[in-house]
């Protein structure tokens, strides 16, 4: 019988991701509004750039409209694992650290690509709740490296 490998079947130690969960809130719940954060431009997410964004908007969503008022899900997964090439450090560094030679690296974090306008969170709530909605994805944009823009998906005209 032959095995099909994946990449990550040559990769030794992958490091765990720290998102804990994708989907929050009232998941069977009907919601007239969607409101999402997307990225202007494209980046890499670090999987602990994603947690403190989650655990942001859950937070603050949870004490503004309380566990059953809102939906939040994480859109993108951090698959990409990145590398670090370890450098030496203390007395005597130079004669024991190869530099660049076989500097591959060794995995120490994972990340999600994302591209430019793709949707990163989304929130669905109902109208007395757009506002704090708004507001709790203005507070994870903060936590992510590059400027975000928020998105009205869905009921855009119960709000204007």
């Amino acid at each position: 019988m032959v095995r099909a490998y994946t990449r990550k079947d040559y990769i030794r130690k992958i490091p765990g991701s720290r998102i804990v969960q994708y989907d929050m809130g009232n998941l069977s719940g009907e919601f007239p509004l969607t409101v999402s954060l997307a990225l202007k431009e494209k980046a890499q997410l670090s999987h602990n750039a994603l947690e403190a964004a989650r655990i942001a908007t859950n937070r603050y969503m949870q004490r503004k409209s309380g566990r059953m008022g809102y939906h939040l899900k994480i859109r993108v997964y951090p698959h990409h694992i990145v590398r670090e090439n370890p450098m030496a450090t203390g007395a005597g560094a130079d004669r024991v650290q190869d530099g660049m030679r076989k500097a591959f690296g060794k995995p120490v974090s994972s990340v999600a690509l994302v591209k430019a306008n793709q949707r990163v969170l989304t929130i669905k709530t109902n109208k007395k709740n757009f506002l704090d909605a708004k507001d709790a994805l203005r507070r994870a944009a903060m936590k992510f490296p590059v400027p975000c823009r928020i998105i009205v998906d869905e009921g855009a005209e119960l709000v204007k």
